[in-house]
């Protein structure tokens, strides 16, 4: 600062000294000293203007004048504490929301894999013009996949393990990794009996992510042998909570699925799995798979080329190309596919696209099945048609689920009639032109992103919606001001100043309102977040596996979007400002209404645009708001054919500790006794899985008096005794599932089939779209004389028909359905009592410890929780929405009343002389209410235009309501209209209440 002093003290010498000697020579031509001075000063020019030009010059006065312009802005918004307290909270508001959202978009969409230099990485996708011949397909949910029934220009990212192999020795990536889910483990030997999360891995894995670990050593390739012993890797934050962080958990022994397995480290803390959202507990060896899974489901699954479940990352060499390697991975995989054998039977299963197909009918002797499930899914007793099962989601994208066959899915002529029995075939045709596609691991792993994403966007344009209205309010709330500021303004203009400096002085007034109100913004957003995920893991049986928080990347969009924010709503002030008539401005006093009135019009008209601008923004934030709530409550409104009250949920998997068939029978009897002798306990019954959790069962089946090639399709779940009764469905004709029901098909569901068809029960739906008007009991379906691969089977016979309920979610059509006797897998139990169901939770876990304590429970709540969890996303995006939409209500109401109170105090003088000539008050009163009514109507009806036009783009996501619902457009315009009117009474109030001598006298 002393050597900026003496700059501008010598500034000051060097202008006088110039001065001084001009007088001089003024003086010498004969001119008096006065003359001679005041000749000298105007040939000079405007000292104060050459001091400035001469300062700009100098390097550091762009910072000298933002200094100078930050103190004065800070003095300016001291003097006006009210003001400057609305508007930083107002935009603090609306930066708050656009960076908690954006905090969620960033953890969900945008961060890099948790891994060493993620771009590197890349997918292997494969896609062809039909399906290939295969028997089995495991989909994790890592990638999109498109293999539906008969499916053209399918496409996924599951391969089998021998082209796996075959990739990684062909030596094409600095590292090649594969995994798969590891299924459901029950782990012991480590306290009470629980049930993990656990993925399968290859022994490069860990090393081609580039990942260290944390406490022992990784996985490596000498793990991932048949002869190795078991071992496993923790997660970072499951040793936490369930081993205490102790360091001595490497070589300590725990039982997966009653195998023994010796952990031998801790992966590093960040991370939880490779693909987005997963959160597994313990990753295991690839070569394990089948110790600790049912080995007839994964028996020759490390050779078989037809059986495809393992997702594969690769790490590009540093000097190759990705077309390069490319064009060498789909040169192995289409080699593989066209000339590598495959014989058309596996165990029992034929090979070949999962449909349909004419030689071998559904339902009869092919047991044709998708394996989309780790461990397979059981067909169905009696008919042994082919199923297919899609679990309910456990952890995001942890588990493995099943693309259910379409309604009507037609049959292939690919490979039929007597191709079928000529031998080996190969994966593909030539016609087929199956290859692989290398996409970036970042982009191609989906995950749990593919449940968020739609929804945040959603959220996303909403909160940019109220951050626009947000802007609007506060530039009008700066119009206002600049209003009286008129004279300050011409002063500084009149003085010298430049148009560009005044501007940068407003500009630099506006960013620091928006970067205040951006700090405060901070503080909402980290609040607004951490409620968001906190109600998202209230709705999830495991933790989120996305970490969201505010990072650098938040934090530079919050300060972007403060300065945008900033400049945006200070451009309409500052323009007027600089545009100020300065001989009105400085002949009148400040805050007159002739100045005022000067520029009425057009400030009124630029004031006016931005309240209709609000209110239009509010209606589009308001009416899809409005559509998601109708869509909630059409939802919690559907009959979902059964009581769904006082009924507890819990899942239980015997197999997982060696139960085999007959024991298993005997198992879930003898805990269905126990259970239904619990006091409070009305009922007890158990299924595969329960109604409405999101799991879905398909078969398919030949129907009689249908051309032989032609399937039927049916969902279908197996069901315990007195399911129904529990439940309460109500039986419409026949009769519920005996003892010998279960006996038989327990008999059906294995090697050696009985003769007689395995009893069911359908649905209306079923009757409806197969038997008619025909009596329904005692009709069968789904028989089949069998062939040299499959033995005979009588199918099923109708014995009883219920009412349509609700089967995987809320928004799915009911469809035909069958019920089947439980015979095989794993179940859920279903209890209705007679007061709250967690009350008898406690009886419950003593009684299963009773039966085995090795057997844990999971999946444990009520059927009203698990319908909340269904709607969970419904409830979060009406939920956010709503308060979205209350809040642009809120601020474009606010943005009315300032106009209008500034307004009535512009023309207080008016009113008073109105008054003092005879204007009754009322008169008053309906002339401000007037022009707020008319720009509250006006935006209506511009944001119901512009809602039509974006509300389309919710059409996926409502349910049961248009897009363009009259209903809700005229409801929320009127709701808008009756607050805008609340917002005007109040100015027009004190505007009836003028006393016209104090008004006459206001300047």
């Amino acid at each position: 600062m002393s050597r900026r002093k003496r700059m501008l003290e010598q500034l000051d010498q060097d202008i006088l000294d110039h001065i001084d000697r001009e007088t001089q020579d003024n003086m010498e031509r004969g001119m008096s000293p006065e003359e001679a001075r005041y000749a000298a000063v105007r040939k000079f020019g405007n000292v104060t203007r050459v001091k400035e030009e001469t300062h700009e010059v100098w390097t550091s006065v762009w910072l000298e004048q933002l200094l100078q312009d930050v103190r004065y802005g800070l003095r300016m918004l001291a003097k006006s504490p009210g003001f400057a307290a609305v508007a930083i909270l107002t935009l603090a508001l609306g930066i708050g929301a656009n960076t908690a959202i954006f905090s969620l978009i960033d953890a969900v969409m945008l961060r890099s894999l948790p891994v060493e230099n993620p771009s590197q990485l890349v997918l292997l996708k494969w896609t062809a013009r039909n399906s290939p011949n295969i028997h089995g397909y495991i989909s994790s949910g890592d990638c999109p996949t498109d293999l539906s029934f008969a499916a053209r220009n399918p496409s996924g990212c599951s391969f089998s393990e021998p082209m796996f192999r075959e990739i990684a020795q062909a030596n094409l990536f600095s590292g090649t990794a594969a995994f798969a889910n590891s299924g459901r483990l029950n782990l012991s030997g480590h306290g009470p009996a629980t049930v993990i999360n656990g993925q399968l891995v290859s022994g490069d894995f860990f090393r081609t992510m580039g990942l260290k670990a944390a406490v022992g050593r990784l996985l490596d390739t000498t793990d991932d042998t048949p002869s190795a012993a078991p071992v496993a890797v923790l997660n970072y934050g499951y040793w936490q909570s369930a081993f205490g962080g102790a360091r001595d958990v490497v070589g300590r022994t725990i039982e997966l699925n009653s195998v023994p397995f010796t952990i031998i480290g801790v992966a590093e803390q960040r991370f939880t799995g490779i693909t987005p959202g997963s959160d597994y507990d313990v990753w295991l060896p690839l070569s394990d798979a089948q110790r600790i899974n049912n080995p007839i489901f994964w028996q020759n699954r490390s050779g078989d080329v037809s059986n495809w479940w393992l997702t594969i990352i690769g790490r590009l060499k540093p000097a190759t190309q990705l077309a390069q390697a490319q064009a060498a991975v789909s040169g192995l995989f289409r080699n593989e596919m066209l000339h590598g054998s495959v014989l058309l039977f596996h165990a029992g299963e034929p090979a070949g696209p999962p449909t349909p197909r004419q030689s071998a009918p559904a339902g009869g002797g092919a047991q044709l099945r998708r394996e989309m499930l780790s461990g397979g899914a059981p067909a169905p007793a009696g008919g042994k048609g082919p199923t297919g099962v899609a679990p309910p989601p456990q952890s995001g994208a942890n588990k493995p689920f099943l693309l259910p066959p379409p309604q009507g899915a037609p049959t292939t002529n690919r490979q039929s009639g007597p191709e079928m029995s000529s031998g080996p075939k190969t994966l593909s045709t030539v016609a087929d032109n199956p290859q692989v596609t290398l996409v970036p691991a970042q982009t191609g792993l989906i995950g749990a992103r593919s449940q968020y994403s739609n929804p945040l966007y959603v959220l996303m344009l909403a909160v940019g919606i109220i951050l626009l209205i947000a802007c609007a309010n506060v530039a009008g709330l700066m119009l206002a001001r600049s209003a009286a500021r008129q004279k300050e303004m011409a002063v500084r203009l009149a003085l010298g100043a430049g148009p560009a400096r005044v501007a940068r002085q407003l500009l630099t007034e506006s960013v620091m309102l928006s970067a205040l109100g951006g700090a405060l913004g901070i503080l909402f957003a980290y609040w607004g977040a951490h409620t968001i995920i906190s109600f998202v893991s209230s709705n999830r049986p495991r933790p989120l596996g996305f970490a969201a928080g505010v990072d650098l990347r938040v934090l530079g969009f919050t300060v972007a979007i403060s300065l945008l924010t900033g400049i945006l709503f200070g451009i309409a002030p500052t323009f007027r400002s600089v545009r100020v008539n300065l001989t009105p401005a400085l002949k009148e006093g400040e805050g007159s209404s002739a100045g005022s009135g000067h520029s009425a019009g057009k400030w009124l008209s630029i004031g006016n645009a931005l309240v209709v601008t609000q209110v239009a923004l509010a209606i589009v934030v308001l009416v899809g708001a409005g559509l998601l709530l109708r869509t909630l409550q059409n939802l919690r409104s559907i009959d979902i054919g059964f009581d769904s009250h006082n009924i507890l949920i819990f899942g239980i998997d015997p197999t997982l500790i060696g139960y085999k068939g007959p024991q298993l029978d005997a198992f879930y009897r003898d805990l269905q006794g126990r259970l239904s002798e619990i006091p409070g306990v009305k009922s007890a019954s158990y299924s595969t899985g329960p109604l409405l959790s999101g799991g879905l069962m398909m078969t398919m089946f030949h129907w009689p008096g249908t051309p032989p090639d032609q399937s039927s399709q049916a969902d279908m779940l197996q069901v315990g005794p007195n399911f129904f009764e529990t439940l309460h469905i109500p039986f419409l004709a026949g009769r519920g599932f005996n003892t010998s029901d279960f006996k038989l098909a327990a008999s059906n569901s294995g090697p050696t089939p009985a003769l007689a068809p395995t009893p069911v029960i359908v649905n209306q739906a079923f009757v409806k779209q197969y038997v008619g008007k025909e009596n329904p009991l005692g009709k069968r379906f789904g028989e089949s004389a069998g062939d040299a691969n499959e033995p005979p089977s009588a199918g099923y016979e109708i014995v009883g028909v219920v009412r349509d309920t609700k089967y995987s979610d809320l928004r799915r059509e009911i469809h035909a359905m069958m019920y089947t006797p439980q015979s095989l897998g794993g179940a859920s139990f279903e209890l209705r009592t007679a007061a709250d169901p967690q009350a008898i939770l406690p009886a419950i876990r003593e009684v299963v410890a009773q039966v085995n304590t090795n057997l844990p429970l999971f999946d444990v709540k009520t059927e009203s929780e698990q319908i909340d969890r269904l709607l969970f996303q419904e409830r979060l995006v009406a939920r956010l929405s709503g308060f979205f939409g209350l809040l642009a209500l809120l601020l474009a109401c606010m943005g009315l009343y300032g106009l209008l109170s500034y307004e009535v105090s512009r023309r207080t003088r008016e009113i008073g002389i109105r008054m003092a000539l005879g204007a009754e008050p009322a008169s008053v009163l309906k002339l401000v209410l007037r022009q707020g009514i008319v720009l509250a109507v006006a935006g209506a009806g511009v944001g119901i235009g512009v809602a039509l036009g974006v509300t389309r783009y919710l059409s996926s996501m409502l349910y049961d309501v248009h897009a363009g619902d009259p209903l809700t457009m005229t409801a929320v315009a009127v709701l808008l209209v009756l607050v805008a009117l609340a917002a005007c009474y109040l100015p027009a109030r004190r505007a009836m209440r003028v006393d016209p001598l104090v008004a006459l006298r206001y300047e």
